[in-house]
């Protein structure tokens, strides 16, 4: 069964989405590959979102398959903790970010 975490992120006023997606590219995808826990990670920007979708507005969705959620949140509060702490202190805002869990459900 595949567990996979959406987190819906807003980059803080005034950061520029070529900076944020530069972070991305160098510095998330690199220590996300490190993580033994991680299957599968990406981070995508948000084009539209429907009229329905309450509680953002969003910039972006990262889509994060893991294999085994306990496993994962230790792993990330050790390894991960650096990157979490400057994604908040430089990129986005904390206050609109949100997590959603998911297990996919096989054809």
């Amino acid at each position: 069964m595949a567990i996979i975490r959406y987190v819906l992120a807003k980059l803080k006023p005034g950061v520029s989405k070529e900076d944020y997606e530069r972070f991305e590219r160098e510095v998330d995808y690199a220590v996300a590959a490190r993580l033994k826990t991680i299957r599968s990670y990406r981070t995508h920007r948000i084009i539209e979102v429907g009229a329905r979708l309450t509680g953002g507005p969003w910039d972006y969705i990262e889509r994060i398959e893991v294999s085994d959620r306990a496993a994962y949140e230790t792993e990330l509060a050790i390894v991960g903790k650096e990157l979490i702490d400057e994604l908040y202190a430089k990129y986005l805002d904390r206050s609109y970010t949100t997590s959603i869990w998911t297990e996919l459900v096989e054809p």
